[in-house]
């Protein structure tokens, strides 16, 4: 039986990157075309100029995804420092790929050990402007691992913060909820005053909602 191709490219990747995240980066941008149909490689390339916000978007799999970051944790073994660094540069590079990946390691790291959380490693590596998409796209994977959310200190300094912090806070609450969670008053207030995209942005229709109650 002919070997899963990911598994044979996984096996010839020497031990030393896990050390190195600039070469860790290097691995999983190979590593991302590897076993993907080619007809969702050219769909994904024809609708390259709508993957607004993204340096590129291959169309990889979720599933291949999910072994790519299963493989990162596993072979970082106890020692995932070069992971959380793996994040920065995975954000920064900002391929569709890339925050699909920076966010499965986002919601799985062993926060409690590197002494970091999940929101905070998130708010810090985005940028001034992101794809509502990316943001919710980290938001729902940190949630489905079972994380806490944030806390209102958290999200009332979000809404102080930058723009693109307060709309981290609305996404947030969004995703909050929709699964049956309360918003406490002084964070449904500080909703009220959250600047957002004029007109039927995806943004407007959360904080609109939000409002609403």
């Amino acid at each position: 039986m002919a070997k899963d191709p990911l598994d044979e490219y996984f096996d010839s990747v020497s031990a030393r990157v896990h050390s190195s995240p600039r070469r860790l980066a290097k691995v999983v941008r190979a590593a991302y075309p590897i076993g993907v149909p080619a007809l969702i490689m050219k769909s994904s390339t024809d609708r390259f100029g709508e993957a607004a916000g993204y340096s590129f978007h291959l169309g990889t799999p979720d599933e291949y995804l999910r072994r790519i970051a299963s493989w990162l944790l596993t072979n970082a073994g106890g020692e995932q420092k070069a992971l959380l660094k793996l994040v920065s540069r995975l954000w920064k590079r900002h391929g569709r790929e890339d925050v699909a990946l920076a966010a499965l390691l986002i919601a799985n790291l062993d926060h409690k050990r590197l002494g970091s959380d999940p929101w905070g490693l998130l708010a810090s590596n985005i940028s001034r402007k992101e794809p509502a998409e990316a943001l919710l796209l980290t938001i729902e994977e940190v949630l489905r691992a079972g994380r806490p959310l944030p806390s209102d200190e958290t999200l009332l300094a979000w809404f102080r913060g930058r723009t693109i912090d307060g709309h981290l806070s609305l996404l947030v609450l969004h995703a909050a909820t929709v699964r049956g969670e309360r918003v406490s008053s002084d964070v449904a207030q500080a909703v009220q005053a959250v600047s957002v995209p004029p007109g039927d942005s995806l943004l407007g229709r959360i904080k609109a909602r939000l409002v609403a109650g």
